[in-house]
């Protein structure tokens, strides 16, 4: 078995490791953040080259390695997280596909131990970074948690500071769009999303 590397390594510790104690000698930091920032430092080590990271770390997530020909303006993410104990063991889980409902890429990463809702606003992120690389300018995002689609369209506040850096990214994402429609969705038409998260847990992508 070959020597781990650097990135490796990296991205160990900020999926697996408490970090407890670098969290309370910085005022604010938060676990969650803290994980993002080795995530962060490991993709910018990461000499291989990136379709993005979330395909980078899952190249077999996506049901196709290469990019499309041509770009596609309008996608559909759906998103989904698992987190089971909540917190447990998590992972986050996205399908694209196109207008025609064909499925472009299914996506999923796991997370550690993480909560439901740390889950289900990973799985978005990984969704639209995705739709990021794919060019598209148009995007309708479908979820079933209520919590993450009232939050990202106004109507619920984010009183959670674990939660902010999070909403904060996807708001970002979103606004580099030239349109998007959020829309909530029972679970039961949000199997493809699910089945990810769940495989990311039980397969440690």
């Amino acid at each position: 078995m070959p020597a781990p590397s650097l990135v490796d390594i990296l991205r160990h510790i900020a999926r697996e490791e408490p970090l407890s104690s670098t969290v309370r000698a910085f005022r604010g930091l938060t676990r969650e953040h803290l994980g993002q920032l080795l995530d962060e430092a490991a993709t910018r080590l990461d000499p291989s080259p990136q379709l993005g990271d979330e395909v980078a770390r899952a190249p077999a997530e996506a049901v196709s390695p290469a990019l499309p020909s041509e770009p596609l303006p309008r996608v559909r993410v759906y998103s989904d997280g698992a987190a089971r104990g909540n917190p447990g063991p998590a992972g986050a889980g996205a399908v694209v596909t196109d207008t025609e409902g064909h499925v472009v890429a299914r996506l999923g990463r796991f997370l550690g131990t993480q909560t439901n809702n740390h889950a289900e606003y990973m799985g978005l992120l990984l969704g639209l970074k995705h739709a990021k690389v794919l060019g598209a300018r148009e995007v309708d995002v479908y979820a079933d948690s209520e919590l993450l689609i009232r939050q990202l369209g106004g109507q619920y506040q984010v009183k959670s500071a674990t939660l902010r850096p999070l909403f904060d990214e996807a708001k970002k994402l979103l606004s580099g769009f030239t349109r998007v429609k959020l829309h909530h969705i029972p679970r039961a038409k949000n199997a493809d999303a699910d089945a990810m998260s769940n495989r990311a847990i039980d397969e440690r992508l």
